[in-house]
């Protein structure tokens, strides 16, 4: 029943995957009004923008780490066995993760304060689908191996995390020019959870030792749970009169369990060419008391089987031993249920950036105004390229994880300019991006494309990133 009760587990921390990752293309490309959501102190160079509804910003991303379906299926004539033994069981660590994301920009409008032109407003909202899972290694051993040839090892059950949740967000930034150097920006939100599964913080063991009335002794001590809220409607919803499709959209508009948080991001101009940028994401939290199923596994049991004395067993044959053996261990770890309430914090997101513009200056193309109410007196469409760096940091279930960028950036015309990129990370180490925003008079379309070299091989790629959208925009000098 141990066993049983481990797989069980497992299989609902197992399931699949889709949690949000880098934007590093995005990031700062500045010509894209899509930036003000990871930054909202970006430089707003525009007097409006409306995003084309559902179509203005599409991102997807999916990525493991320390695997690739070709490490396992490449026909290379290596056992099958071996391989799973090899580089999954054997090969794979506790912090290695299945992961990625999802995100439809729903609505996305900005237009700028007339009576205040330093002040850019944005507003829209959009939702996310994000889902994270860490490879549960202990477990994963335990039932490759068994536990025979493992005597006196623990296996851990803190190996066992997950994380995924969908949810729209509503959203009002404030992007203000403070002076000719300094651009902040602040953005509310607040988070309406479609559902939520997490389970993280787990501890205990099982351990197999050697007994005393019988051969073996099996121990496990356990404190696991599994959080959900959302879930239980959507699974039971054939006994309901609403269709999961308007079950669905009331929760995203505003009929699921609520939360608040913020944005907060800055642009400073060190001189004329350099500027550094900077935006913490996320601080927030949701409060989870609406459909909420939780499931709890802990307490503590040993056994060592069945005992059997002769010839005094033989005296009470049609007792049911089998079944005796399960009540005490259940009801020494109970798998248990609850609908307690609680509460998750976002996975904050940090970035920050240097940039040095250089090349041809070309002639400006916007009205000059004076002082601080000017809108872009320093246009960065004045220089044909930039390079720089970025630093992205997010707060996943077993700690910070970070990614670092290098890129370079350029401009041909008015209409046409390109970003390539080189990213580091725990996916991969040659992680090449190539963005493109397209200008066709007030039409914006941009499409961004990550870890490039996956592509030539999908199934051997630990990667893989796409983002695009359609914007209509007036700019300043319009």
């Amino acid at each position: 029943m141990i066993k049983i009760r481990l797989v069980l587990f497992t299989m609902l921390f197992s399931v699949a995957y889709l949690g949000a990752q880098n934007k590093q293309l995005l990031y700062d490309f500045y010509e894209i009004p899509q930036s003000l959501l990871i930054n909202p102190g970006v430089k707003t160079p525009y007097k409006w923008h409306a995003g084309i509804p559902a179509i203005s910003g599409i991102a997807v991303q999916g990525g493991t780490s320390g695997i690739t379906v070709n490490d396992l299926f490449a026909n290379d004539g290596i056992d099958f066995t071996d391989k799973v033994r090899d580089k999954v069981v054997n090969g794979l660590s506790q912090r290695d993760e299945f992961g990625g994301s999802l995100q439809l920009d729903i609505l996305n409008i900005g237009f700028r304060n007339v009576n205040r032109p330093e002040d850019y407003y944005s507003f829209g909202v959009y939702g996310e689908l994000s889902v994270t899972q860490y490879w549960p290694k202990d477990l994963a051993i335990l039932a490759f191996e068994g536990n025979a040839n493992n005597l006196n090892r623990r296996f851990s059950l803190s190996h066992l995390t997950t994380f995924g949740e969908g949810l729209s967000v509503f959203h009002f930034g404030i992007n203000r020019k403070v002076s000719d150097k300094l651009r902040l920006g602040a953005r509310g939100k607040i988070y309406s959870s479609i559902f939520e599964a997490k389970s993280k913080s787990n501890s205990g063991y099982f351990v197999t030792t050697q007994g005393q009335n019988n051969l073996l002794r099996n121990t496990l001590v356990a404190d696991v749970q599994l959080q959900t809220s959302g879930l239980n409607e959507i699974v039971e919803n054939e006994d309901s009169n609403e269709s999961i499709g308007s079950l669905l959209v009331r929760r995203a508009l505003f009929g699921g369990n609520l939360g608040l948080g913020f944005d907060v991001g800055f642009t400073y101009q060190l001189n004329e060419k350099t500027s550094i940028t900077g935006s913490l994401l996320d601080v927030g939290f949701i409060n989870h008391t609406k459909d909420v199923k939780n499931f709890t596994l802990e307490g503590t049991a040993s056994n060592e089987g069945i005992e059997i004395i002769l010839p005094e067993s033989f005296e009470d044959l049609n007792s049911d031993i089998w079944e005796n053996l399960i009540d005490d261990i259940e009801a020494q770890v109970p798998f248990e249920t609850n609908s307690d309430s609680y509460i998750t914090l976002r996975p904050i997101k940090l970035n920050a950036s240097i940039r040095y513009n250089f090349g041809e200056q070309r002639q400006k193309t916007e009205d000059c105004y004076c002082g601080i109410n000017g809108v872009e007196n320093n246009s960065p469409f004045d220089y044909k390229n930039a390079v720089g760096g970025h630093l992205f940091v997010i707060n996943k279930p077993k700690g910070p994880q970070a990614a670092l960028t290098a890129f370079y950036q350029t401009r041909i015309g008015n209409a046409l300019a390109l970003k390539a990129t080189y990213t580091t990370d725990k996916f991969t180490f040659t992680n090449i991006g190539l963005g493109l925003n397209f200008q066709a008079g007030p039409v914006n379309f941009y499409i961004l494309g990550d870890n490039l070299l996956g592509y030539r091989n999908i199934p051997d790629s630990n990667y893989a990133s796409l983002q695009f959208g359609f914007n209509i925009i007036s700019w300043n000098s319009n």
